[in-house]
């Protein structure tokens, strides 16, 4: 179950958009005024000048999954379709899909040598059937990777036809009065990076005031987007990634030849450059695949591998998480590594209040490896929108931590939207034991609070969950366990993990009822895996799970 058991009526849902709306800046609340007013006019003037390029050679960016599987047939979030049959904006078709198939990530996608001809139809295609100003095309968040794509596309060695070049520049003084202050987040920061490529591709008086207004904003959200321990503020592994492949294709252009005035854009970039790293080191599981806290997936951003490979052409070093418990403090995770065994605990904020969109209710969830290979994690996201299965994604059932009746520790709602928020605290990490709690249901009857323990050992780890002063309503813990992992009873409240028919861990509970549920499982959009839950009913305030590791796992380490 996931979610409040009834939609509120209009009193409810008035209160529910006012806990909302309340964190919003003002800037916010302008600018969509201003975004929603704006009527621009496209400027169809002769492009810049290309700048002449005088810098060191241009590295090759980290390469995403191929996306066109022909002429006109194209494969984006895990969903095939073919141009022909939906065009480039059908209303039938969901929004992310569309936004996705404007991209163009396939020019810098695995193969992408192979499919020059197709790419170049493609691109024609384009610029015959999205007229300027109209339709997705012409959204700033996809007109902004776009502008990138083509960029580094041409800065790898491709020739720019005329056309194609008139229209990114058309691109660029479109974007450049269509900058998404109302969102801010990640949206803003791709805006001010796509302005800073076309400032640097092109030269001449326009294009020194793209690139003087990508880098103001750029130096302005650096700090705020990216916190001292080196987590993207949104606190999304996935999201990580892309503002980090962002910080290195930025620093990629610079050194390819940019003029005096970006240096202290550089600095800025490579100074955030190595903990950025750090931590997506310190949040991948062994495989490099990332944790899957609040939206995060496989497939959208670069593998960790492929953006490890460009830091390292790039120069760029960071810091090696070793064994022990090393906690995150301003994005709010811990990372805890012992023997064969690697956990990651959410202590967290959701993320910043005024920008909770890609956010999950997974407060005082974990994800946990052993010997190597996910066992206990948090389900995953398939899908954007406003559907029953993204609700139920972003709800607190999907997530490896307690839920109190059917509510859900951060009030998630309408695909992005989020009214109350858990609150972390009291969070102490002493050896091997990490404790916190979370204020997420202090609305419900008593104003419950959710405390919960991971303790460690070389064996085994225990977690322990107590709800002071008790709820009202039936609670539940789940262990969400990876595809390929069952659990079967060895007794009343003893179970035997098994991955492929060979035991891998044994759980004793104690405080509550046990059962295990079938569930599906995702890595990445669009795709779906069968996969089992262990589920504790409360039957008081407290509940104790004890996991121990099998001796094989133990000799592994």
């Amino acid at each position: 179950m996931t979610g409040t058991s009834s939609e509120p009526g209009l009193l409810g849902r008035a209160a529910r958009l006012w806990r909302t709306v309340r964190w919003l800046r003002a800037g916010q609340i302008v600018g969509r005024v201003r975004f929603r007013l704006a009527r621009p006019r496209p400027d169809l003037s002769p492009p810049p000048a290309i700048r002449p390029r005088r810098g060191a050679a241009w590295c090759r960016p980290p390469e995403r999954e191929a996306s066109l599987l022909g002429p006109d047939r194209v494969r984006l979030l895990g969903v095939e379709r073919h141009l022909d049959d939906v065009g480039w904006d059908a209303p039938a078709v969901p929004l992310l899909w569309r936004y996705n198939l404007h991209y163009f990530d396939d020019f810098a996608a695995e193969g992408s040598t192979r499919r020059r001809p197709w790419q170049r139809a493609l691109m024609a295609r384009w610029l015959r059937e999205n007229p300027p100003g109209r339709g997705t095309a012409w959204a700033p968040y996809p007109c902004s990777l776009r502008i990138v794509n083509w960029s580094k596309w041409w800065l790898g060695g491709e020739t720019p036809d005329p056309e194609a070049l008139h229209s990114a520049a058309v691109q660029a003084r479109w974007l450049s009065r269509r900058l998404e202050w109302h969102l801010l987040g990640n949206h803003l920061f791709v805006n001010a990076k796509a302005l800073v490529f076309a400032g640097i591709f092109f030269e001449g008086p326009e294009a020194a005031r793209w690139l003087a207004t990508g880098r103001d904003i750029l130096l302005r959200e650096l700090p705020e987007q990216i916190l001292p321990d080196g987590g993207q503020f949104e606190r999304s592994p996935m999201y990580h990634a892309l503002a980090l492949e962002d910080v290195l294709d930025l620093l990629n252009l610079l050194r390819h030849g940019a003029p005096p005035d970006a240096m202290a854009l550089e600095q800025a970039l490579r100074s955030r450059a190595g903990p950025m790293l750090h931590w997506m080191r310190c949040m991948c599981h062994a495989d490099g695949s990332y944790t899957r806290f609040n939206d995060s997936a496989e497939g959208v951003a670069p593998t960790s591998a492929d953006i490890e490979r460009y830091a390292a052409e790039l120069g760029l070093r960071g810091a090696e998480p070793g064994p022990g418990i090393l906690r995150l403090p301003d994005s709010g995770y811990v990372r805890v590594s012992r023997g064969p065994v690697s956990a990651w605990l959410d202590v967290a904020p959701i993320g910043p209040d005024y920008l909770p969109g890609h956010a999950h209710a997974d407060t005082l969830s974990f994800e946990m490896s052993l010997g190597g290979e996910e066992l206990i994690v948090n389900r995953g996201t398939s899908e954007y929108g406003t559907g029953p299965r993204r609700q139920a994604e972003r709800g607190t059932a999907s997530h490896s931590t307690l839920q109190i009746g059917a509510h859900d520790s951060s009030e998630v709602w309408a695909g992005f939207r989020v009214g109350r928020r858990a609150r972390p605290s009291g969070v102490d990490v002493h050896e091997w034991t990490v404790r916190a709690s979370h204020d997420g249901y202090r609305h419900l009857p008593g104003g419950p609070r959710h405390h919960r323990r991971w303790s460690f050992s070389d064996t085994g780890v225990t977690i322990e969950d107590r709800l002071e002063p008790p709820a009202r309503e039936r609670s539940t813990v789940r262990f969400h366990l990876a595809p390929g992992v069952d659990a079967e009873p060895v007794g009343a409240s003893r179970w035997r993990l098994r991955r492929n028919g060979a035991p891998v861990a044994w759980v004793e509970v104690r405080g509550g009822s046990t059962q295990v549920v079938d569930t599906r499982h995702t890595d990445r959009f669009g795709h779906l895996v069968d996969a089992r839950t262990l589920e504790v009913s409360l039957s008081g305030p407290e509940a104790s799970v004890h996991i121990t590791w099998a001796d094989r796992c133990t000799s592994s380490s």
